[in-house]
């Protein structure tokens, strides 16, 4: 329950924007430019902070971006790690999934590259509070989703 001062000095939102951006490599052109330029944020501040909290990932990896921004032109910001779809790929070395998942298998993956990718995600905000073995069985089943294969151990 929210004390009357947490309620009292709460800013009025103006909206929440979602972008997902490269790490390391926001700039105020397309798309951060034209999503926080009608809501008249600072975009260089934004670009500043983005990269900075960014900069231990590999260059060109999407991050999710949400974003809250106030009606003072004031704005908050939280940074996702990248989705699991991303990982599986970088890992299963592919370009996409398979068109046939459950069918045609696109890749294996052994249960290692499951756990490395869990514990990765652990590290979200939305995950953080959730044991591993639970985003373990996520992560498998977006694996079989895209039609990638987990095994045991890679022959």
């Amino acid at each position: 329950m929210a004390t009357l001062k947490e309620i009292l000095t709460r800013r009025p939102v103006a909206a929440t924007i979602r972008l997902t951006v490269p790490a390391g490599a926001a700039r105020p052109v397309a798309p951060v430019g034209p999503a926080l330029g009608q809501y008249r944020l600072n975009l260089m501040a934004f670009c500043k902070d983005f990269n900075a909290r960014t900069q231990k990932y590999k260059p060109d990896t999407p991050m999710a971006v949400i974003i809250t921004a106030f009606k003072d032109n004031t704005f908050e910001f939280t940074v996702r790690s990248p989705s699991v779809t991303w990982y599986l790929k970088k890992a299963a070395g592919i370009e996409s999934g398979s068109s046939r998942p459950g069918h045609a298998v696109a890749s294996t993956l052994s249960v290692r590259h499951v756990y490395e990718i869990a514990k990765v995600k652990q590290s979200d905000p939305y995950c953080q509070y959730m044991p591993l073995e639970s985003i373990c069985k996520s992560v498998i089943g977006t694996a079989n989703s895209m039609g990638i294969k987990v095994v045991k151990e890679l022959e």
